[in-house]
């Protein structure tokens, strides 16, 4: 996204490249996105936005908004969806984000392949950027989060690992805990932007 958002980097890249994450209970993962309606998703924004079903995935394309779930708000999870990015395209996926949300409201890990702005997918956006490219644009890759509230040498953070197609990236700590919990969203950046997104699941954690 081409905006700036006034977070410091507290811990960047920790753990980069060190593999797929471990196999959880794959029945422990609860679908968001039935694969044919938008059924527990609202649109906020533009009315030049459009959100649909298409081919089995939501489809976003138009003038910036914002398709939050109206399930949660959820505090510790894992979450992932599988998504496709137009080139040139920009999207984001959202996590303990508000009810209503805008671009600057909750965690936002980046969707980008080719797009102008430089901050490539596999980012947290504001808080700690990857610049290489992990995606091509037009390909369908797996995203997933894992976010936890946690101590680490004695200080309280929240813990958020960031994984694409089973290969994680990194694991970031955010000592200011900057977003307490919250609901899932996906954003339509702007006209030259079209997302898809499909399988959407998450794994609520023990707080």
């Amino acid at each position: 996204m081409s905006r700036f958002r006034p977070v410091l980097c507290l811990v960047a890249t920790l753990m980069v490249g060190l593999g797929a994450t471990s196999h959880a209970d794959e029945s422990k993962w609860i679908s968001l996105f039935d694969g044919k309606t938008l059924d527990g998703w609202q649109k906020v924004g533009s009315d030049e936005s459009h959100w649909e079903v298409k081919d089995g995935a939501l489809h976003g394309t138009g003038k910036p908004s914002m398709l939050v779930t109206t399930k949660g708000p959820y505090k510790n999870f894992r979450y992932r969806a599988e998504i496709k990015i137009n080139d040139g395209g920009n999207s984001g996926m959202y996590f303990r984000t508000t009810a209503k949300p805008g671009f600057m409201d909750g965690y936002e890990a980046q969707i980008d392949s080719t797009h102008t702005d430089p901050i490539r997918t596999g980012s947290i956006y504001g808080m700690c950027h990857v610049y290489k490219q992990h995606v091509k644009p037009g390909d369908w890759f797996s995203y997933e989060v894992e976010v936890r509230d946690d101590v680490w040498r004695g200080r309280e953070m929240t813990r958020i690992k960031v994984t694409i197609d089973g290969n994680e990236l990194y694991e970031y700590l955010d000592f200011a805990k900057t977003y307490k919990e919250g609901h899932f969203a996906f954003q339509q950046h702007d006209p030259g932007s079209v997302v898809d997104i499909r399988k959407v699941e998450v794994m609520p954690l023990e707080d």
